[in-house]
């Protein structure tokens, strides 16, 4: 079963979470703030798509962060930020079995329509 990450209050994960039901695709849904995201969960998601893509630097978390947080940012500063301030993670981040897709364009919406239509078949 497909499992979203994501924020309650994200317009974006609102969004998801309606295209979801719409296309008629089941999903369990977590919230990054209220469940934590468990260390091996977030270790998972960096090796799977990288910290990079999983850091979102448009976010007021990341404007908040002092200076000192932000520069010379590699791996493991990431990881340790990300584990400090969930709503730092890009999000939706989708689970499926092995594949990790995360944000909500028309990409990962055709990766996760392959996605359930692989298991389906």
């Amino acid at each position: 079963m497909l499992t979203v990450w994501g924020l309650k209050t994200c317009d974006t994960c609102k969004k998801a979470l309606k295209w979801l039901a719409d296309e008629g695709i089941a999903h369990q849904v977590k919230d990054v703030r209220a469940d934590g995201v468990p260390a091996a969960e977030l270790a998972r998601w960096i090796d799977a798509v990288g910290w990079e893509v999983l850091v979102n630097k448009s976010s007021t978390t990341w404007r908040g962060l002092p200076d000192a947080d932000k520069d010379g940012l590699d791996a493991a500063k990431a990881k340790a930020l990300l584990a400090a301030h969930p709503t730092l993670i890009k999000r939706p981040v989708f689970l499926f079995d092995d594949e990790v897709v995360v944000g909500f364009r028309d990409a990962q919406k055709a990766a996760l329509k392959a996605q359930t239509q692989k298991f389906e078949a």
